[in-house]
């Protein structure tokens, strides 16, 4: 392995990396969220730094992504929580529902972010105060990204109002539960979701 590719590596292989498509690495590439640059043949190279530093959560920029072309008939929730316990609890209360969604897990805001890149999510439900990229740095990233259309965001908190104010607030539309988890309302949330979807199939 010489120098260069010691420092760069291919799109594929950052995609491989990171778990996300070739369209998804490219996007991030064009907005800045990792480093790349293109050969004279014009074949783009990313850092492997940025990748690394973007798995870690450390140093990124706030990406603005494109919307993905994809969508499925099943629903797919993300549900970002960094308490272990109570991320087996929502999967094991959303199984229980039988509804037809998919249910996607991130322990942490930075997975969060890669898991809405990798899997295109119609529904996150996460948590604020996380280690690291918190839940309102995940939201306020997606906020600014064209990811965030045709998405909901519901947040589930321990923080009250005030506490949630005091650190700049919720963007508009973005619903706020306080913990415990309201697995009624949620289910609620979900279900219109299903009967919004299928008025247009």
């Amino acid at each position: 392995m010489n120098q260069a590719t010691m420092i760069y590596c291919t799109t594929r292989e950052a995609a491989k990396m990171l778990g996300v498509s070739l369209r998804t690495v490219q996007l991030w590439a064009e907005s800045g969220l990792v480093e790349a640059w293109k050969t004279e043949g014009g074949h783009r190279r990313i850092s492997r730094t940025s990748v690394q530093r973007l798995l870690q959560g450390d140093n990124y920029p706030l990406p603005k992504l494109a919307v993905p072309e994809q969508r499925f008939e099943r629903l797919k929730i993300l549900v970002v929580e960094d308490d272990s316990v109570l991320l087996k609890l929502y999967k094991t209360v959303i199984a229980s529902w039988n509804l037809p969604v998919d249910l996607i897990t991130a322990g942490t805001g930075v997975e969060g972010l890669i898991r809405v890149g990798r899997d295109a999510p119609d529904l996150m439900i996460t948590d604020l105060s996380m280690p690291g990229m918190d839940g309102f740095e995940l939201i306020r990233s997606l906020a600014t990204s064209s990811f965030r259309e045709g998405m909901e965001i519901v947040v589930v908190t321990g923080l009250d109002a005030a506490d949630v104010a005091a650190r700049g607030g919720l963007p508009e539309g973005v619903r706020l539960f306080p913990k415990p988890v309201p697995f009624a309302e949620l289910r609620a949330i979900v279900a219109g979701m299903l009967e919004h979807r299928a008025s247009y199939l």
